[in-house]
Formats: structure tokens, C-alpha cells, sequence
């Protein structure tokens, strides 16, 4: 038995009982509704653009910009909050960045300048910058390594809700209270994500990690001999904990290959979602209630594609899941590059849907089993974001690409990024399944 662990077992997680899967679902449906707030808050925008921009006078550029630092605030928070979340607790830090994402959402309704817009904008990215890696830690914390897939899954078809959320609220709201009443009422879904975190326990794991290491460091301080264990758990619980990510040669691969299949992610999603309505309505004539039927089908596809990797990779494996979706996505992006039947882009829009953001359903698993409880939550948000960061230049280079070729012809560029995706994949990521979490 481990020095002092009598003193520092958890048993809220471990077991399989009715309480312990109540407590688990609670959990999942905290991170859910967390994840559902990032998609809210990025479709929500979208529609509120167009009334934004006329209203202050800017220019496209410059509403661009809005969009721009709420980008910079998801990728700083998530960096911050997720190092904080390895230091102070998943829960506590999980429960602060819902109520400043929805604090200045909620502000977003009152600015009386772009400048000021602005701000709020940013600083309500921060919190929801967080959001997406704590929910995973503490899902892939919690729940049982068989489901560990599945149950992150259900965290990324969060966001899928969120879309869905924003558009039921931005066709109800803005033709009463305009693009205003629509972020103040967007908050309230934050409030409501905040209430489900009342009375949450932080994951076995975590609590066991920080007591056991206080009970070492103690015996350390009075002059105690400390096991080869206990002094490489020591000695692991005092670095840094993004250091965890490039503490060697092998593990630094490791993290860059993750960054890439993150970025991929992202680069793809933000690239499809941002012009396929466009080539829609500009080379296929389609109007905008058959584009928005598009992009309903489009997002069913990507729920579909979620569940169902999440729960192929708990049955076979997380490499051959990711790799057939690579295939299947450079394959489904190429083919709808080239089609002209309103029908083929309507089933099309579901298959590249089902593909390109399937993948999404992996990464909370994947990234968990990479990585200690020292630095989990730090590791799942610098590496997403920093695929984020990296994805949120997609629209611009998609569209230089199209101003020197095609439309099409520029989407169907995706189709390589996913081939090198797979690649990257194969030679340097390890398979997890069924790894038991450190």
C-alpha cells in the first residue's frame, strides 16, 4: 500500500455502483453543456454580425476583428485556465470560466462602441477558452476506461448542440430585440451550465495525486528516505506542468503530433463550416433556406460521426478509428468538391459532416491517456487551442486560395491536410486504449 493511503482514497468514481454513475453523469452533462455554451457563442456572433456592423459603421474587416479576439481569448484562456485547473482543482477552475464567459456575454449587450465590443469579446473568451479541456479531464477522469471514447464524445457533441442552440435563439430573438437581446439572452444558457457544476466532486484521481504528494513532501521534510516511486511522483508533481508535454525527446513528438491532429481538426471544421455555404449559394444558386437545410443535415452528420467514433475507438482502437476517418474525410471533401446535384449536396454536406468532425469524438480520450494527472487538463488545452489558433487562419487562406483558383477548387486542398494528418498519425502516435490514467 502507498505511503499515507489510507488517509487519501476516493472511492466517488472507482466503483459500479448507482451512485457512482449518477456522479459520473452529472459529470458529463456539466462538461456538455460547458462545450454547447463554446458553439453557442461563436454561431451566436455569426448571426449577430451583419446588425453589428451596421450599427457601428465598421467595415467587414473590422467586424472580422470581433471574431479575432474572441479567437486570441479562447486560445490565452484555455492556456491559462487549464494550467490552473491542474494546480487548484478541474471543478473549482471549470466552475469560474462558465461564469466569466457569461458575465461578459451578458455585457456584450450594452457596448456602445466596436472598441468596446471588443473587450467584452475577448474577456469572454478567456473563460470559454477553458471550457472544452477541463470538461474532458474531468470526463475522462471519472468515467471507466471502456467508455472513456464514448463519454468524451458526448462532451464534443456538445458544440453540435450549441450550433443548433444558437440558430433556434437567433431566429426567435433578433427579429424582436436585435443582435443586443440576443447575447443577453445567449447567457442564460451559460447560467444555466454554471447551475449543473453546484456541488460537483473533483475526480478520485485528482485529489489522491494532491494528497498523496503533500504526504511525500512532508516526509521529505523531516529528513524521511523516499522509495524511487515516491521520488519520481515528487518529483513529477513539482514541474511545471505544461513542462509534462516536452519533459523528453519522445513525449515532445508525442505533443506536436497531438497539435497537429488538433489543428487538422480545426482547420477543417473552421475552413468547411466558414465557405461551403458561400460555394453553395454562389456556384450552385442555392437560396439561403436550402443553404441553412444544408447546414442542418451537415451538423446531424457531425453528431452521427461523434457518437460513432467514440464508439468504434473504445471497441478498436484509437488509431484505425482515426485513421479510416482521415481517409474517409480527404476522400468525402474531394468527391463534394466536384458535385452538382442539389440531392448529391444535401447527402454529401451529412458524409462531410460524419468525417471531417467526427474526429472531434477522440481527442478528450486520446489526449487523457498521453498525459499525467499533473498536467491532463494543461495538456488537453494547450494542445486543442493551439490547434484552434492554428485553425482560425483556415478562412483566410482558403479564401487567398480561392481568389487565385476556385472556390472548390481550394476547399478540395483539405483533402491532402487530411492525407498528412493520417500520416502524422501513423508513424508517431501511439495506440492508448484501454490505458489506465496516471
Amino acid at each position: 500500500m502507498n505511503s499515507g493511503s489510507q488517509n487519501i482514497t476516493q472511492n466517488l468514481f472507482s466503483e459500479n455502483d448507482e451512485a457512482t454513475w449518477k456522479r459520473r453523469w452529472k459529470m458529463l452533462y456539466a462538461a456538455v453543456a460547458g462545450y454547447a455554451m463554446d458553439g453557442l457563442d461563436m454561431l451566436i456572433l455569426s448571426f449577430a454580425m451583419a446588425a453589428i456592423i451596421k450599427e457601428f459603421g465598421i467595415s467587414y474587416a473590422e467586424g472580422g476583428w470581433i471574431a479575432t479576439y474572441t479567437l486570441i481569448g479562447a486560445v490565452l484562456g484555455g492556456y491559462f485556465f487549464g494550467i490552473a485547473a491542474d494546480y487548484m482543482g478541474r471543478v473549482r477552475v471549470f466552475a469560474l470560466t462558465i461564469v466569466i464567459f457569461s458575465i461578459f456575454t451578458g455585457l456584450c449587450a450594452v457596448a456602445q462602441s466596436v472598441n468596446e465590443l471588443n473587450i467584452y469579446r475577448f474577456l469572454a473568451g478567456l473563460g470559454l477558452g477553458g471550457e472544452f479541456g477541463i470538461g474532458m479531464t474531468l470526463v475522462a477522469e471519472t468515467w471507466p476506461a471502456e467508455k472513456r471514447a464514448r463519454a468524451t464524445a458526448g462532451v464534443a457533441i456538445g458544440w453540435q448542440l450549441g450550433v443548433v442552440m444558437a440558430a433556434v435563439l437567433a431566429a426567435i430573438v433578433m427579429p424582436l430585440y436585435g443582435w443586443r437581446g440576443l447575447f443577453l439572452v445567449g447567457a442564460l444558457p451559460a447560467l444555466f451550465a454554471a447551475w449543473s457544476r453546484r456541488n460537483l466532486p473533483e475526480p478520485d484521481i485528482w485529489v489522491e495525486r494532491k494528497a498523496r504528494t503533500k504526504i511525500i513532501a512532508a516526509k521529505q521534510s523531516v529528513g524521511g528516505t523516499l522509495s524511487p516511486e515516491e521520488q519520481d511522483l515528487l518529483a513529477n508533481a513539482s514541474k511545471f506542468p505544461l513542462m509534462h508535454l516536452f519533459v523528453d525527446g519522445r513525449k515532445t513528438i508525442i505533443t506536436f503530433s497531438l497539435t497537429v491532429m488538433t489543428s487538422v481538426q480545426n482547420f477543417g471544421y473552421y475552413g468547411i463550416m466558414i465557405w461551403l455555404p458561400t460555394i453553395l449559394m454562389q456556384k450552385h444558386g442555392l437560396s439561403l433556406n436550402k443553404t441553412t437545410t444544408w447546414m442542418v443535415v451537415t451538423v446531424l452528420g457531425m453528431i452521427v460521426g461523434i457518437y460513432l467514433f467514440g464508439y468504434l475507438a473504445d471497441r478498436v482502437g484509437r488509431r484505425p478509428v482515426y485513421m479510416t476517418f482521415y481517409l474517409g474525410s480527404a476522400a468525402s471533401v474531394w468527391i463534394y468538391s466536384g458535385l452538382t446535384d442539389p440531392m448529391q449536396l444535401l447527402v454529401g454536406g451529412a458524409v462531410l459532416g460524419f468525417f471531417c468532425n467526427g474526429t472531434m469524438a477522440g481527442f478528450g480520450a486520446l489526449l487523457s491517456e498521453h498525459y499525467t494527472t499533473d498536467a491532463r487538463s494543461t495538456a488537453q488545452n494547450f494542445i486543442f487551442n493551439s490547434g484552434r489558433a492554428v485553425g482560425g487562419f483556415a478562412p483566410v487562406i482558403i479564401g487567398m486560395l480561392a481568389q487565385q483558383y476556385t472556390l472548390s477548387g481550394a476547399l478540395a486542398v483539405l483533402a491532402f491536410i487530411y492525407i498528412a494528418a493520417a500520416v502524422n498519425l501513423f508513424f508517431l502516435v501511439p495506440e492508448t486504449k484501454g490505458a489506465a490514467l496516471k
